[in-house]
């Protein structure tokens, strides 16, 4: 008989069977939790088809230091300092750049399902800041696209979740202009890969879309001082363009 076989008897204390069985997995559902570890730190979990996903709350969902550093892009942001003119990208850098992709990406959905907005646009930006180093230093175009193919839905994660992060502090003037900026770097997207004319038929581009209107509609808000300040410069209206800049500025330091 295989030893691993022999050996059964004595992982009792591994068996996990009670765990999932009192946390049913639901397929059209996301699942997520905090609790609190025996060692005393909250973590976040996640049911998934196969069993649970265990992800700190700081730094890598994993908990592990690349190279000493929070994550991998800080890891690899201080190998390009160090050395600019040599650091190239290999297939070790391509496969750990996948881990972190793929971890930062559960978190950031269990953080939508727990409607935590700002912790979702913080892991939001870490993957948007991934993504703009790989475009920069990344050769391989085919592998850059099966990721850069993917930054819509992160724009749209992360606008979404800015939008209502602002409505949870009562500020829905705010919430639109969040979607603004996500529906201009969206629209960007598609400019910089001459593909300006799949925006409006963006499925993703008309949620958020709709959403802005559901929010003017619902918290009677017209035009925001940033929309009005945009019409006012593309109307060369520098004068009314002024004065917008200047009661935006007051707003930001009240």
């Amino acid at each position: 008989m295989n030893e691993a076989w022999r050996n059964l008897s004595l992982d009792q204390d591994k068996d996990i069977d009670h765990v999932l069985a009192a946390w049913p997995y639901k397929p059209d559902a996301i699942q997520v939790r905090l609790i609190r570890t025996v060692q005393g730190r909250k973590v976040m979990q996640m049911r998934v088809e196969l069993g649970i996903l265990q992800m700190e709350l700081q730094g890598r969902p994993d908990g592990t230091r690349p190279g000493g550093a929070d994550t991998y892009l800080d890891y690899l942001l201080s190998l390009e300092f160090h050395d600019p003119e040599r650091f190239e990208l290999d297939e070790e850098h391509y496969e750990q750049i996948d881990r972190e992709f793929e971890q930062f990406y559960h978190r950031r959905i269990g953080w939508l399902a727990l409607n935590e907005y700002e912790q979702a646009v913080q892991d939001a930006d870490h993957t948007l800041a991934l993504m703009e180093f790989c475009r920069r230093r990344c050769r391989d175009r085919q592998w850059l696209w099966s990721h850069e193919q993917y930054r819509p839905f992160v724009l749209f994660h992360r606008a979404q979740a800015a939008a209502l992060a602002a409505l949870d502090r009562n500020e829905p003037e705010e919430a639109i202009n969040q979607l603004n900026r996500g529906l201009e770097q969206m629209a960007q997207f598609y400019a910089d890969y001459d593909a300006e004319e799949h925006y409006d038929e963006d499925e993703l581009v008309q949620r958020l879309q709709d959403l802005r209107e559901t929010i003017r509609q619902d918290f009677h808000v017209g035009k925001t001082l940033a929309e009005q300040l945009a019409e006012a410069i593309a109307a060369e209206e520098y004068e009314r363009a002024a004065r917008l800049r200047d009661q935006l500025r007051r707003r930001e330091q009240h």
